[in-house]
């Protein structure tokens, strides 16, 4: 019985060389968006770290107490300021040079010209050796630290005050969330990530958004850990019509576009600002209490915005990974030059760490993203 003639060598061979170059010109492509890649970051990536930990949400610890806030949060700041340097400029006279009379009364009632300090700040006029030196005792025990240094007291900002130590800040962290969103009326799928990382005295804070694989961001945030918190040196945005930046030097910040403006006190990025609010939240020098709020200069590619976020509820969420978890919903103010649409809600998680287990990304009445945590490494 003869049997079925074998397929021959010959329509075979066009079927593999067509494979064969099919599977080259993919590995080509491939090649070429990571080169491309490659090209397109002007930073130093650090190396992905190995997490091998799972975190699992605990009872929150309260954050150890803090110092009172300095001086100008409670009063006026120029008051504070100009009876540091009038002090300085004017060595304190001798009460019985100023008043023989009752030498023993300033001696031992120190706070009563309390209200003449104010007075003389907002009088420039006044002259150098006015009987003004109980300013000295009647402030606050914080001020005895700040006389010390008052050029820096005068002219440094709220966020060169000491600090939290360094060792306060997380180990390496991955945090994994789903995403779900709006967009024309169409529903957005994907995953995003938000990773952070720290050498020493560096960091890398990377923010990865992925939907139905056609659209990526990645947005990159790379400085240093100081004991006034996170010091970003380059902000990166990579997406689809290419990269934007903004490189943040000593005193200015080089925009996108190439513009300079002034460097703020404590500025942060888009990226890092998720972690530098973590991290002031879970050391309490910021409370993380419904009714307050808490602001931060914002470097983008664009331009630099204070931004101001009300801590407006305290909301049960349901998680994908963690079930139900209770978290601080921060929504941010409006800004005066917003250059856009889109705002940013994060929730922050006490029981976990504090890190933001959710961000809502509003880019419209109808276009929103949606991530909510699904799963935390740690290393």
């Amino acid at each position: 019985m003869a049997g079925a003639a074998p397929l021959s060598p010959g329509p075979r061979r066009p079927l593999l060389a067509l494979l064969a170059l099919v599977l080259l010109l993919h590995a080509l492509a491939l090649n070429w968006f990571a080169h491309q890649l490659q090209q397109a970051t002007a930073l130093r990536l650090m190396p992905v770290p190995m997490l091998t930990r799972l975190l699992q949400p605990e009872v929150p610890v309260a954050p150890a107490a803090t110092p009172p806030p300095p001086v100008a949060r409670t009063r006026p700041a120029r008051p504070a300021v100009t009876s540091i340097a009038r002090r300085q400029a004017a060595p304190r006279p001798q009460p019985a040079a100023s008043a023989p009379a009752e030498p023993a009364s300033a001696a031992t009632e120190p706070q009563e010209p309390a209200a003449p300090t104010v007075a003389a700040a907002q009088a420039p006029d006044a002259p150098a050796s006015a009987p003004a030196p109980t300013d000295v005792t009647t402030t606050s025990p914080q001020t005895t630290d700040t006389a010390a240094a008052p050029q820096v007291a005068a002219s440094g900002p709220p966020a060169e005050a000491p600090g939290p130590d360094l060792d306060s800040w997380p180990v390496d962290t991955r945090l994994n969330y789903r995403l779900g969103g709006l967009f024309r009326h169409g529903e957005l799928h994907g995953s995003a990530r938000v990773q952070w990382q720290r050498q020493d005295q560096r960091y890398q804070t990377r923010v990865a958004i992925d939907i139905t694989l056609l659209v990526s961001l990645a947005m990159t945030s790379q400085g240093e850990v100081t004991p006034q918190g996170l010091k970003p040196q380059a902000y990166e945005e990579l997406r689809s019509s290419g990269p934007r930046t903004a490189r943040l030097g000593e005193d200015t910040i080089v925009l996108s576009d190439g513009r300079r403006v002034p460097r703020p006190p404590g500025v942060q990025d888009t990226a890092s600002q998720f972690v530098e609010l973590s991290h002031r939240f879970a050391t309490g020098q910021d409370p993380l209490e419904v009714g307050r709020s808490v602001s931060l200069w914002m470097a983008r590619p664009g331009g630099v915005d204070l931004w101001t976020y009300d801590i407006v509820g305290r909301d049960m969420l349901k998680t994908p990974g963690f079930g139900d978890v209770e978290a601080f919903h921060l929504i941010p103010r409006p800004i005066a030059d917003s250059r856009g649409n889109i705002t940013a809600e994060i929730w922050f998680a006490p029981s976990l760490q504090y890190l933001p287990v959710r961000i809502r990304v509003n880019m419209g009445e109808e276009t929103y993203v949606d991530l909510m945590v699904e799963k935390i490494e740690q290393r």
